[in-house]
């Protein structure tokens, strides 16, 4: 169902249909630049998801064939220093948002992604992609600094430097094997590939989802001992929450009694 306070002519839509909630760059007419209302709004959308109890994943796609052009350099046209800096520090707020959503965020890129549209590919989960994306990081290119941060988490300092310092245009299996882009798939079957893995996501046990997704993030930083503990301390939640015996159960239904053996 369509959140009411969102209406259809806003620059990010939210859906949800049972568990799965989806929100929407719906600037297709600017090849859903990203501005500053669009930052405000992908922010206010992430931040309500992580209060909506009946949302168990989440799908973050866009209108029209481009994913995102990167930002809307033309809301900038008689802006001064300060409003540079207060309009970025809002993508940065959104982004953060995406990225400490409690729920898992699925990205469906259907085409282009440039700048911006990267960090907001980047901050979700893990991104399926159509054949037809591509992934540019111009910002040098165009003055300015970005995706310094999360590029090169993803898929390694060095092919960062190599993508941003001479801004070209990166094939979706170039992609694919640097780990920036999780599953490709053609372009006409993106949505229903992407309501499967969203469907498959939202009917494990949310306490244990959303302890995976938290035990991923703490640790990635950290060595492997701190790790190991921050593991362990998720265990000890499932345990006490008591959805483990659930997943046992429906394994074991899913097996099926075992065969018996031969002179057993």
């Amino acid at each position: 169902m369509s959140d009411p306070g969102m209406a259809e002519g806003a620059s990010v839509l939210r859906r949800r249909d049972g568990a799965i909630a989806q929100v929407i760059l719906n600037r297709p007419e600017a090849r859903n630049a990203l501005d500053l209302p669009m930052c405000v709004a992908l922010e206010g959308a992430f931040r309500a998801l992580d209060d909506d109890s009946e949302t168990r994943v989440v799908i973050l796609r866009a209108e029209g064939p481009v994913f995102c052009a990167g930002a809307d350099l033309k809301e900038r046209r008689d802006k001064d220093e300060a409003w540079i800096r207060r309009r970025r520090l809002s993508s940065f707020a959104a982004y953060q948002a995406i990225e400490r959503c409690s729920r898992p965020v699925v990205a469906l890129v259907q085409g282009p992604v440039v700048g911006s549209g990267g960090e907001i590919a980047m901050s979700c989960d893990f991104i399926i992609a159509s054949t037809a994306a591509t992934f540019r990081f111009p910002e040098p290119q165009w003055g300015t600094v970005g995706a310094t941060q999360r590029l090169q988490r993803v898929i390694g300092k060095r092919r960062a430097k190599e993508l941003l310092f001479t801004g070209r245009t990166m094939g979706v299996e170039e992609a694919h094997g640097l780990g920036l882009v999780a599953r490709v798939v053609a372009p006409d079957v993106l949505e229903e590939a992407g309501l499967e893995i969203a469907a498959a996501i939202a009917a494990a046990p949310p306490l244990a989802m959303a302890l995976t997704k938290q035990a991923v993030d703490l640790g990635e930083e950290q060595a492997l001992d701190t790790g190991i503990r921050i593991e362990m301390a998720a265990i000890e939640r499932c345990l006490a929450g008591g959805e483990w015996r659930h997943g046992v159960g429906a394994f074991a239904e899913a097996v099926g009694s075992p065969k018996p053996q031969a002179g057993g």
